[in-house]
């Protein structure tokens, strides 16, 4: 407790300037969620307060991120798409994987991955943090303009037919679950049919619009109809707000040029009564917990997203420990990576039962607190009690936001989060890969595969499919290093300096390999074609282990494969300093003794020596 309270006027004044600066933000993320601004305020609240109590770096500031954002708005649109477009109906469900992703969490800390997630190569996450800027920033186009597909009823009349398909499907599964469908007797569903009014239909083509026009490509698709139903207001406001921020960076540092484009803006616009569309409402009080999670639960219902709340957890992890590392940078400390993940688990956890969304450490809030003086946990916390009093203080008056303002504000988000780093490092790579007669950078394929698909489809999938992909180039590339390492030369060619006295009446008879670095699946090629490479006159391989400090099981039947083959040939295989690890592989499955008995193990090349001039005969 004395250690809390030890930097107690620098932790005020840190966790107050980024309560601050998280309150736009928190706004913003909570409306693009689809949730609505309380959602992202409940979040930013909770988040901050107990992953800075319970967390492993002193002066982290947790809450909505716009990484963990754009997941959750591919979450959140899916489930809200299966329950008849109500967000009431499906927000238990939406909080269980947020909850779930708490839990996995804590899970992965207290088992000890934090120490794992810096393995990740650069290339997956510059890819991801390229293609998460460009998510946000191309779905807010439509808000920024004023366009809200559900509201256009052109659109959403084109739908009517696919909803009226879809009302039908749902009231004949209805019937199949009570089991009174009859085939030949459609009376009951006429009569459930006969109750569907003009509004039902019209919300479900509604619902049906909004998913069209969602994420990047449905955005593209309407984007025709929305250029022509531009509301200049809304317009006007967004980009007023992008602009003030991007001005207000130059001018001053001392506040938050976020908050200066929100309120400017947004007192502008209330000020003089423009008939602008607000946010929805913030609700006043304290957050309240949503028991339905818990009364509603449905292990069907959880399922299909379990894989999508573990990629939620996986990418919280990663987002949250490179705060971590920018903090440790700047601090001169050191984080506990599973102390943080068990910290930000229980931050979500416990933010999904109140209805928040899901965060992670956040790097602008992190900075401006410990450049505000915050040192200790404190400063976290405080940053949380900040926006929960200005939540209860001023919930109807951040009711009046524009939403354009809201819109700018993650343009803005957008724009900065993406790695202009990695982009301009592109051309530099190099070029490691030929396709034809093209020359690529394995790097870039990757980075460029991660983007476009992050973008274009799936957020998750598509960080699977690069870590796949990287893991597949990086064992290609330790392969060919090891394959280069790994030569299998004659004597004559390439003798290792305690080989220069051999005999030169033995040189036919005797083969020597010498095998360096690990020997596993990237390596067994190269070194299954050992057999075919001895020159007839060789009647014993010796084979030099001593470099070899790995073999994996991949490794180790091709060392069985090729032992046989040399058995077949009556060819005598010695072996020279075998390092612990691969002696053992090889015993296992009794290479050693059945195809290398113990008296053709040598612990150095001397006593090999000896042995070969004393059982190898001169036939050549």
């Amino acid at each position: 407790m004395k250690n809390l309270f030890s930097n107690f006027k620098g932790d005020l004044f840190g966790g107050i300037t980024a309560g601050i600066v998280a309150l736009p933000l928190a706004l913003a993320f909570g409306v693009s969620s689809g949730l609505g601004p309380s959602a992202g305020l409940y979040g930013a609240i909770i988040i901050s307060f107990f992953a800075a109590l319970f967390g492993g770096t002193a002066t982290q500031i947790s809450g909505p991120t716009a990484p963990m954002t754009a997941v959750s708005m591919v979450v959140i649109a899916g489930i809200i798409a299966t329950n008849d477009g109500s967000v009431e109906k499906a927000l238990p469900a939406i909080l269980l994987v947020f909850l779930l992703a708490g839990l996995i969490q804590i899970g992965l800390g207290l088992i000890g991955i934090g120490s794992y997630i810096r393995y990740i190569p650069y290339p997956v996450v510059s890819g991801f943090m390229t293609a998460i800027g460009v998510i946000i920033l191309v779905t807010q186009i439509l808000p920024a303009i004023g366009y809200y597909p559900k509201e256009d009823a052109e659109l959403v009349n084109q739908f009517k037919p696919q909803a009226e398909e879809i009302i039908l499907e749902n009231i004949l599964k209805e019937e199949a679950g009570e089991e009174i469908l009859v085939l030949e007797n459609f009376e009951e569903t006429i009569k459930r049919a006969g109750k569907i009014t003009g509004a039902d239909i019209l919300k479900e083509s509604q619902t049906l619009a909004k998913s069209e026009a969602s994420g990047v490509l449905g955005t593209f698709k309407v984007l025709p109809r929305a250029l022509k139903n531009i509301d200049w207001l809304e317009l006007a406001l967004a980009l007023a707000t992008i602009i003030l921020i991007y001005v207000s960076k130059r001018i001053t540092s001392v506040i938050p040029a976020t908050l200066v484009g929100l309120l400017v803006v947004s007192g502008v616009a209330y000020g003089f009564g423009l008939d602008y569309r607000p946010i929805d409402e913030i609700p006043s009080g304290f957050p309240v917990p949503k028991l339905e999670i818990f009364s509603q639960f449905s292990i069907s219902a959880i399922t299909p997203y379990f894989f999508t709340a573990l990629a939620l957890a996986l990418l919280g992890a990663i987002d949250s420990l490179l705060t971590s590392i920018v903090a440790d940078n700047m601090t001169k400390t050191k984080h506990k990576p599973n102390k943080e993940l068990v910290g930000q688990g229980i931050g979500n956890s416990i933010a999904a039962i109140f209805g928040g969304i899901p965060g992670a450490g956040a790097t602008i809030r992190t900075v401006v607190n410990i450049n505000a003086g915050g040192k200790t946990k404190l400063s976290g916390m405080i940053a949380g009690v900040m926006l929960l009093i200005i939540m209860l203080a001023l919930a109807p008056v951040a009711s009046q936001i524009p939403a354009a303002v809201l819109a700018g504000i993650l343009v803005t988000v957008g724009i900065g989060v993406m790695d202009y780093k990695g982009l301009k490092a592109m051309p530099s790579m190099p070029k490691d890969i030929k396709l034809g007669p093209l020359k690529l950078s394995s790097e870039v394929i990757i980075m460029l595969i991660v983007l476009v698909l992050s973008s274009t489809w799936n957020l998750i999938y598509a960080v699977g499919i690069g870590l796949v992909i990287a893991s597949l180039m990086f064992m290609k590339k330790i392969g060919d290093v090891s394959a280069e390492r790994s030569e299998v030369t004659a004597l004559s060619e390439k003798a290792w300096p305690d080989e220069k006295g051999f005999p030169k009446n033995l040189i036919e008879e005797v083969f020597i390999k010498h095998l360096k670095g690990p020997l596993f699946f990237g390596t067994t090629s190269e070194f299954q074609q050992l057999a075919n490479q001895i020159p007839a006159t060789a009647t014993t391989v010796v084979m030099r282990m001593g470099r070899t400090q790995y073999m994996d099981q991949s490794g180790l039947y091709a060392m069985e494969d090729v032992l046989q083959d040399l058995n077949k040939k009556g060819v005598t295989v010695l072996m020279v300093d075998i390092l612990k690890q691969p002696k053992y592989m090889m015993e296992r499955i009794d290479i050693i003794p059945d195809f290398i008995p113990e008296e053709h193990i040598f612990d150095n090349f001397e006593s090999c020596l000896k042995w070969v001039k004393e059982n190898v005969k001169d036939e050549f």
